[in-house]
């Protein structure tokens, strides 16, 4: 079980002890999709949804999201964020919500998983509130984009 960073000596489950590692500056971009249907996408463009404006809703709940992170992914350490950014956009192409969250700390642990999490809470209130008019919206290519910082280095996804 030594390869394992996250079980202990007896095979249970551990937060990592990050208090060794030096600080440093890291980022981390997610992004993520909504497919709706061309009724639904017109009703999110013209702000007729009866729940409200939904990109506004929707980008401050990602934000609220990525603050909570570790209360709901076990193994997350809380960290202090300098940054949240949450862009979304609407591509009338796909009919789709772009939703890309881009997050930033000091710290001696990564923001990858804010940045996740900021996408899928402003994926999931996407969907709730367009459920109403559209029950078969599809949440799709939640990924991480990019990281900087850290002793495992940065990472650069490229896009297929």
């Amino acid at each position: 079980m030594s390869d394992f960073t996250h079980f202990n000596e007896q095979g249970r489950a551990k937060m990592v002890d990050v208090g060794e590692k030096p600080i440093s500056q890291r980022t981390a971009v997610a992004a993520g999709r909504v497919l709706v249907n061309e009724e639904t996408f017109s009703l999110i463009q013209s702000g007729g949804m009866k729940k409200g404006d939904v990109l506004t809703v929707a980008q401050i709940a990602g934000v609220m999201g990525a603050k909570r992170t570790p209360d709901i992914i076990p193994m997350c350490h809380p960290i202090l964020m300098d940054g949240i950014n949450l862009e979304l956009t609407l591509d009338e192409n796909r009919k789709s919500v772009e939703i890309r969250a881009t997050v930033s700390c000091d710290g001696r642990t990564g923001v990858e998983m804010e940045a996740l999490t900021a996408v899928s809470t402003a994926a999931l209130t996407v969907y709730d509130m367009c459920k109403a008019v559209q029950k078969d919206i599809v949440i799709s290519n939640i990924r991480l984009l990019s990281k900087t910082g850290g002793v495992h280095g940065d990472y650069f996804r490229k896009e297929y």
